[in-house]
């Protein structure tokens, strides 16, 4: 036995995975933010990550009997653009690093949005789809963007933007209605619970600027909503009806341009059921279980793997 260890460090989560004999292990472990608060500071991410990262890693190993280390990957940057940085990345990359030099085995360095899209096709099993184009949704706190995505000879997939949001982005609406109805940081389980409370029927027009979407009339409609005495259930069903709007708008614009490529859909604000469920039956859409949708580095040891032939 070989194992492949991933390590990835985001702006939200600290997360550490192990890949071997096609069986993926996973232990990871939210950054803490203060009650109210709707995020962290670069600072105080990475001080979280140093202090967490060990103990994830003492408790992933404890997790499964020792075996030789193969490789190691991480992710290194939020995207695979020129420029894209994020200090965060630094820690999981600095660790990896490390590791590999130890162990004399090979690192890799991917994206951060690459190992979103990897979980996504691991879990929904459609790894064949590394060998064509297909439409990715990446929909998290901090982002909000549909990719073409493509086999290349240099990386595991090239990706280019097709559409975003202009302004919030699907995380951020999520989060700022979740913390107008007190509810915990971060709000999506807790708003999806609320919003399975109600019986309330939405017509929603996204605002779109062609295949791009914007976001932050949901914040607003939803504290005039809380204003006027809508109940809190009601409000927590528009908020995700509104996204839903959006991202459905998006897809359908995309598949005009790119008719018959399948999509995918990837990042934390896609474990939602809701807009889950009313995706895959409009478009037969690809998801990550809930375990594979939020920051993760699963993907990470899946791309991992496929570097070392292993996949």
């Amino acid at each position: 036995m070989a194992d492949i260890f991933a390590l990835d460090t985001s702006n939200y989560t600290t997360s550490t995975a192990l890949f071997r004999d096609g069986e993926i292990f996973q232990q990871k472990q939210l950054l803490p933010v203060r009650k109210g608060e709707l995020g962290l500071r670069q600072s105080d991410a990475v001080f979280h990550h140093v202090q967490q990262l060990p103990e994830l890693t003492e408790a992933l190993f404890a997790q499964t009997s020792r075996s030789t280390l193969q490789a190691v990957g991480c992710s290194s940057r939020p995207r695979t653009l020129p420029g894209s940085y994020m200090p965060c990345f630094t820690v999981g990359h600095g660790a990896a690093r490390l590791l590999a030099a130890v162990h004399g085995v090979p690192l890799y360095t991917f994206s951060h949005q690459q190992g979103h899209i990897a979980a996504a096709l691991w879990s929904a099993q459609r790894l064949d789809l590394f060998e064509k184009p297909f439409l990715a949704f990446h929909v998290s706190g901090g982002t909000t963007e549909a990719v073409l995505a493509a086999p290349a000879a240099d990386e595991p997939f090239h990706v280019r933007l097709l559409a975003q949001s202009l302004d919030l982005k699907g995380g951020q609406a999520v989060d700022r209605v979740g913390r107008l109805l007190g509810l915990p940081f971060p709000a999506g389980p807790e708003l999806e619970k609320l919003a399975a409370q109600s019986d309330a029927a939405f017509r929603i027009r996204p605002s779109m600027k062609g295949a791009d979407c914007s976001l932050s009339g949901i914040e607003n409609q939803c504290a005039r909503q809380k204003a006027e005495g809508v109940p809190p259930q009601d409000i927590a069903k528009y908020c995700l009806c509104s996204l839903l709007a959006a991202l459905d708008a998006m897809a359908a614009a995309l598949l005009r341009e790119h008719p018959g490529l399948p999509l995918v859909f990837a990042g934390g604000v896609m474990s939602n059921r809701f807009i889950r469920t009313a995706l895959t039956e409009k478009y037969g859409a690809c998801f990550a279980e809930p375990a594979f949708s939020a920051d993760n580095a699963a993907g990470i040891a899946v791309l991992t793997a496929r570097r070392e032939g292993l996949l």
